[in-house]
């Protein structure tokens, strides 16, 4: 604390608020930036879904009809579904939709902490208990990731 020339005491620079405050803001400052990189990595996976599905969908179809059309068109036909299938195959195991959902869902997490911890920042006097909430929205945040629906809250 630091007593000022009328007598008022103020926190110093160094006391628990200032350190509790630089918390906060290191913490939205990191719900900022995974945000961010939540929503670049579900727009990389919606493309790899559509890059990947699109395409085998696509020569699936092609296959069909070419194989069906003549006697002359079959083999061509079999390595049309071949790629079909190379790419049906490649959408499986990258598992893309799924990453892209895991993203989203991740991103609105994020977003989350980062309007809670701007809420807290915004106010004057700050608990220990407004600091446990984020860190509990920011463990949500990250098993978001992995979890169907997880949250605060959820069970």
């Amino acid at each position: 604390m630091v007593t000022s020339a009328d007598g008022t005491t103020r926190p110093t620079p160094d006391g628990p608020a200032h350190h509790l405050r630089a918390e906060i803001e290191r913490l939205r400052d990191e719900a900022t930036r995974q945000r961010t990189l939540a929503h670049r990595r579900a727009e990389f996976w919606a493309k790899a879904d559509i890059a990947l599905g699109f395409p085998a969908a696509l020569l699936a179809g092609t296959a069909g009809a070419a194989g069906l059309a003549s006697a002359d068109v079959r083999v061509p036909a079999a390595l049309a579904a071949l790629a079909s299938a190379g790419f049906a195959a490649g959408a499986g195991f990258l598992r893309s939709d799924t990453r892209r959902r895991a993203n989203k869902r991740a991103r609105h997490a994020w977003a989350l902490v980062e309007a809670r911890a701007t809420v807290a920042l915004a106010q004057e006097h700050m608990t220990p208990g407004d600091l446990g909430d984020l860190l509990e929205c920011r463990q949500a945040a990250l098993a978001a990731y992995d979890g169907e629906e997880s949250g605060p809250g959820a069970p």
